[in-house]
């Protein structure tokens, strides 16, 4: 494999952080364009009751850098909502942040067994 074919697998920064029983990776790479993105990654290791071994569970995010003020954005809500409470205005593009709307438990199919 030529250095060009090779560019995109290079890491060019590479910070782990060790949380508990996860691991998360922020992995700095090149496109074959010279175009730089981050992969975010989870590393969780779990307990296989089957054959009582231990595994490591990944989850791998690509993030470009045309979506890095968004997603900065998202996350900062996201944080100050945990921190505060207050769900934080919609912003200048029309994203606006939402709470999900909860599920009931007791309705299934539209047939409720609440009696």
């Amino acid at each position: 494999m030529d250095y060009n074919s090779n560019r995109m697998r290079e890491e060019l920064y590479s910070q782990s952080i060790s949380a508990g029983k996860r691991k998360y990776f922020f992995d700095v790479k090149e496109t074959k364009a010279g175009d730089k993105f981050i992969v975010i990654a989870e590393s969780r290791k779990l307990f296989d009751n089957n054959t009582g071994n231990f595994y490591f569970e990944k989850n791998k995010m690509f993030l470009y850098k045309e979506d890095f003020d968004k997603f900065q954005k998202g996350l900062t809500n996201a944080i100050h909502f945990i921190e505060t409470g207050e769900i934080p205005p919609e912003d200048a593009n029309g994203d606006s942040p939402s709470m999900p709307e909860k599920e009931d438990n007791n309705v299934i199919d539209g047939i409720d067994f609440n009696f």
